[in-house]
């Protein structure tokens, strides 16, 4: 069959403002998935994704 998926589809649940807070920081989610699993499993090899910069705090003062 053409486009088969080399791996079965799971699902599990994230609390919504959390989901929505990764979706804001872009890249590939799945990918982050995946490495954070690799990673907590030991798989030989397997290394913590780059976490993206920290967003500035909502009450941090201006440059001015």
């Amino acid at each position: 069959m053409a486009n088969q998926p080399k791996t079965q589809h799971r699902s599990v649940r994230i609390d919504d403002a959390d989901w929505a807070d990764l979706l804001a920081r872009g890249g590939d989610r799945s990918a982050v998935i995946k490495q954070l699993v690799g990673w907590y499993l030991r798989r030989p090899g397997a290394e913590l994704p780059e976490r993206p910069p920290a967003p500035a705090p909502a009450n941090a003062p201006s440059g001015s």
